[in-house]
């Protein structure tokens, strides 16, 4: 996109007041021009066709058709970069996020709650500058992909596995870890870059998907093979050299860090750590699945073609964090094949890698 082109940018919302803050909000950035606003789903549809925006901005509980059902149609028809804008506060709204993202959204941002003006601009501030990101985002059009099944990795047998993702990332993995079996010898822990509000939501929409149990980790437990693990809303998830999950607070940066997370499972499992960097902006997780690397275990990360966006796994190739990037589709059976070995071994200090 030209650097001096306005982003052109459509509003749905069913609330008036809702609509014209938003529309007041993102028009404070001069890069942004509000070009339409719909008030049902079908109405953004016809919009999304006729006004060909660059990003759309999508409340979900919509009368008519609601806001999957609208993103469904737009990415089958017009297709476009697409933004939630939903209350956190409403259960249905959050699971209706997942559906959502599941229909080619790339964001799910919480609405404001706040009262204060100066909080509301800087809620406006983040938003056009998740807009300003998302139109410089190539536009996916759902369409099957060729995919070649890369080699299987060599080394130690991984006894945990990190996954990091950001942008396009829920969709994914749910098409991961739909297709790993109960009995998957290792615990899976997971940085997922996310606004704070949706964690559990996406926690309960995985758990849909998968035979897998999918948890949000407590600071302190033991991680048990065969289980997914989230951070809490707003921390960052590690594992410290016993093998336990620890939480703290995110310092600042992307939230959950999947840096922190990878670099302290190598510190933990040596060569017996596995990781890998999924589809995202920035460069999160590339430092942290080098430090896996150079502990001599199992590193990959995903393909262009199948990533919505492809700005970490680029970073990861580019730092030699990893020699190839691998289709989703061929993640899953990259990850059985790591931990192929019967038995879970635990941290260093529990029978775990040696270095």
């Amino acid at each position: 996109m030209s650097a001096k082109r306005s982003i052109r940018v459509l509003v749905v919302d069913d609330s008036p007041t809702m609509a014209n803050t938003l529309t007041a909000l993102l028009t404070l950035e001069p890069r942004i021009e509000v070009v339409g606003r719909a008030g049902d789903g079908n109405r953004a549809v016809q919009l999304a066709r006729l006004l060909r925006p660059d990003v759309i901005t999508m409340d979900l509980l919509l009368p008519g058709l609601d806001g999957p059902g609208a993103i469904a149609a737009i990415m089958s028809q017009s297709p476009a970069r697409i933004l939630v804008v939903s209350a956190v506060a409403e259960q249905r709204g959050v699971d209706l996020g997942f559906q959502a993202m599941s229909a080619g959204a790339l964001e799910l941002i919480g609405k404001p709650n706040v009262t204060n003006a100066e909080e509301l601009r800087k809620w406006g501030r983040d938003l056009a500058h998740s807009v300003c990101l998302m139109a410089e985002v190539p536009v996916i059009s759902r369409r099957p992909r060729a995919s070649v099944v890369p080699p299987p990795p060599t080394g130690a047998r991984v006894d945990v596995f990190g996954i990091v993702a950001s942008t396009g990332g829920p969709p994914a993995l749910a098409d991961l870890l739909a297709k790993l079996p109960r009995d998957l010898p290792v615990p899976l822990l997971i940085a997922q870059h996310i606004t704070v509000g949706f964690t559990q939501g996406m926690v309960r929409w995985l758990s849909q998907v998968t035979p897998l149990p999918v948890d949000i980790a407590k600071d302190g437990e033991r991680l048990e093979p065969g289980r997914v693990y989230f951070p809490l809303d707003g921390h960052d998830l590690t594992v410290d050299g016993s093998g336990l999950a620890r939480l703290q607070r995110t310092k600042g940066g992307p939230c959950p860090s999947g840096d922190l997370l990878l670099s302290s499972i190598a510190v933990a499992f040596g060569r017996r750590s596995g990781g890998v960097v999924l589809t995202g902006m920035g460069e999160d997780g590339a430092r942290g699945l080098l430090a896996i690397r150079n502990a001599g275990g199992v590193t990959f990360s995903q393909d262009e073609a199948s990533s919505v966006v492809y700005g970490m796994p680029r970073a990861a190739l580019e730092l030699k964090a990893t020699d190839q990037g691998v289709p989703l589709a061929a993640v899953p059976d990259l990850i059985l094949q790591s931990c192929a070995l019967p038995g879970f071994r635990g941290a260093r200090g529990e029978g775990g890698p040696v270095r």
